[in-house]
Order: structure tokens, then C-alpha cells, then sequence
């Protein structure tokens, strides 16, 4: 009923938003729909002959990692993650980011369900690009990303996808974590809140997971991971405090853009130093780095802006879940203003 009641509202959405709205919020309902009709519990998936080894495997270990984020980080323990869908591509939505010229903040959509997100997502590929084309027509930076998972925070019952359940188990696992903090506490309109505390969820929870649950070598393979990750935020977030130092400053246009291109430029070069120097010559983030503009950098920012203050509000309650969450929640209820005062507070 629940369920129902969404795919209700949002149709409504769409014809008091207008037909210029209409296609889009059809091609949401429609991708939602497709994803429920081809979700399948991963009991049934096991238990079925025609079902692979390899993908036994990961299932049975998707289960460990639910069972192990209800019962040991205190997340929703309700049908999300138990059932699995192949959505035969890889990814599940494409989601479009733009900046202006001279800025790293999103533009910013709103819907009657989310509120004003920084993005839009399609679930197809064409869509996300035609929709790219419209906005850099419109003298935007524009960025469009695949993403493997996303949550409707608790509408409906996520399930695990083809797209990220062959991940390594550590990034599996800090992903389901990630997706099952949206259903803890979300602020209506406020994307970097969200995604910061999503993201220090999955942080938090993923250590825990490596100490009790992995073995040496995937431990290991965590801490190359880490390793990396941490250097190219430390590289994106330099570049991305230059870039918004730049375009605050009394310049002309034509002189910020000779900098802002100075700017990209020595960033790839670092970045071709860090993959020969410390990397061994991982190229894992050769996609982000051959599309990086302002967009790029506005989506890490909602990522991780305020991971730091989320990660000392849950050492200040004590490393307790329940208690970090109840306040998570408090804050999510307050005006925006309000809401990053408080988190940010000593």
C-alpha cells in the first residue's frame, strides 16, 4: 500500500509539475517498477539450481553483511538487501550534476518526495546524456555519473543489484551500509547532509566489518583502497578550495578561465604523479580525472563536506548507534541554517 501511495504521488507530481516535468517523473515510476518486478528474495535465488556458484557466493556473504548491519550497527532491519535483481546493465540510474562557469555549488531540482536535490538521475544512459546536452547548451559544467545503488529510504524494499553485489567485500559491504543510513535520517532539501552522513555510516561501519568479519586479505586490500581514496580527495579537495578561492576573486572572466584551465592542469598532473609514484600505476580513477570540471567537484563536496563533524558526533555520544542516529534524526528535523550550526558546534 505504501508502495503504491508513492508511485501515486508522484504521478500526480508530474501533472500538477506540467508536461515539461511529466517525461521525467514517468521515466522514475517506471525504472522503480522495473526494479520490483524483477526483484526476487535471495533465499529463492539460492535455493534455485540454474543460479551460478559465484553468484551463491556473494549472496550468501550479502546476507552475512545485512545481518551484520542490523545486529552490530544498530541499521533498519527490515527487507532492504534481502532480495536481489539483475537489471542486465551496469548501473541502475545515471545521475546528471551542473555548475555554472565560476562555481562548484550544484544546481539544484526539486521534487515532491526528496525535496531540492543537487541532481537528476535516469535509468537510462541516453536520457541522462540528452538531458546532459540540454544543460551544456545552457553554458554549464555538467557531469553525468553511473551509480550502481541508490535508496527510496525505505518506500520500498531495495533490493541487492547486479551492479555492485561482484564488488570486493569491502566496498559491498561499505555500500549497503551507505544505503541503509539513508533510511536512518534524511533532510529534506539537503543533499550534503544526507550524503555526509551516509557516508560517515559507511565508514564507521566498514572498519567495524574488516575488523570482526574479514580476513587478512581482504583487510589488506581495504588499506591499499583507503590509501588511494585518501589521496585523491586530498588532490580533488586542494584543486576544488583553489577553483572556489578563483571564482570568488574580483577578476575578469577572461582571466579566471586562464587559471581555472592552469588550475585543471596541474591537477592531472599530480594526478599522473600519484598513479606512478604511490599507486603502482592504479587507474581507477582515470574516468573521474578524464571528466573532471566544477560538477565533478560539487558531487565529491556532497560526499564527504561534512564527514569530520558527523565522524565527532558519533565519538561524543559515546560510539553508541542508537544514540548518534537520535541525534542524526534531531538535526535532520531542524531548519538547514539551524541544522549545520549544530552539527559543526565544538
Amino acid at each position: 500500500m505504501r508502495a503504491r501511495m508513492l508511485l501515486l504521488l508522484l504521478a500526480m507530481a508530474a501533472i500538477v509539475a506540467g508536461c515539461g516535468n511529466f517525461s521525467y517523473y514517468l521515466q522514475s515510476v517506471e525504472g522503480q517498477i522495473d526494479i520490483l518486478q524483477k526483484r526476487e528474495q535471495i533465499a529463492q535465488v539460492l535455493a534455485n539450481p540454474a543460479t551460478s556458484p559465484a553468484l551463491k557466493k556473494r549472496l550468501e556473504q550479502v546476507l552475512a553483511i545485512r545481518d551484520f548491519a542490523s545486529i552490530e550497527l544498530k541499521l533498519p532491519d527490515n527487507r532492504s538487501y534481502r532480495g536481489y535483481a539483475d537489471l542486465q546493465r551496469p548501473f541502475v540510474v545515471w545521475n546528471v550534476f551542473a555548475t555554472a562557469e565560476f562555481s562548484i555549488k550544484p544546481e539544484e531540482w526539486c521534487f515532491p518526495i526528496a525535496g531540492c536535490v543537487g541532481y537528476r538521475g535516469y535509468f537510462t544512459q541516453a536520457r541522462a546524456d540528452a538531458f546532459a546536452q540540454e544543460l551544456r547548451g545552457r553554458g554549464l559544467d555538467v557531469y553525468v555519473g553511473g551509480v550502481p545503488a541508490y535508496s527510496t529510504l525505505g518506500w520500498f524494499d531495495d533490493p541487492v543489484l547486479n551492479t555492485f553485489v561482484n564488488y570486493p567485500e569491502y566496498e559491498l559491504a561499505r555500500l549497503i551500509f551507505h544505503e541503509l543510513a539513508h533510511q536512518v535520517a534524511y533532510a529534506k532539501g539537503d543533499t550534503v547532509f544526507n550524503e555526509s552522513f551516509a557516508t560517515a555510516v559507511e565508514r564507521i561501519g566498514s572498519a567495524r566489518w574488516l575488523h570482526d568479519r574479514a580476513d587478512p586479505a581482504a583487510r589488506e586490500a581495504y588499506e591499499r583502497f583507503d590509501a588511494r581514496r585518501q589521496d585523491f580527495r586530498a588532490l580533488v579537495s586542494r584543486t576544488r578550495e583553489a577553483l572556489d578561492s578563483l571564482y570568488g576573486s574580483a577578476g575578469s572572466d577572461a582571466a579566471k578561465r586562464v587559471e581555472k584551465a592552469e588550475l585543471m592542469a596541474r591537477m592531472q598532473a599530480d594526478y599522473a604523479a600519484l598513479k606512478t609514484e604511490r599507486w603502482g600505476g592504479f587507474s581507477g580513477y582515470d574516468g573521474w580525472f578524464a571528466g573532471a570540471n566544477n560538477a565533478s567537484f560539487g558531487v565529491l563536496s556532497a560526499y564527504n563536506e561534512l564527514v569530520p563533524d558527523f565522524e565527532r558526533l558519533f565519538e561524543r555520544e559515546g560510539r553508541d548507534f542508537d544514540r548518534f542516529y537520535a541525534e542524526a534524526r534531531r538535526l535532520a528535523a531542524l531548519p538547514k541554517a539551524e541544522r549545520r550550526a549544530a552539527l559543526q558546534s565544538p
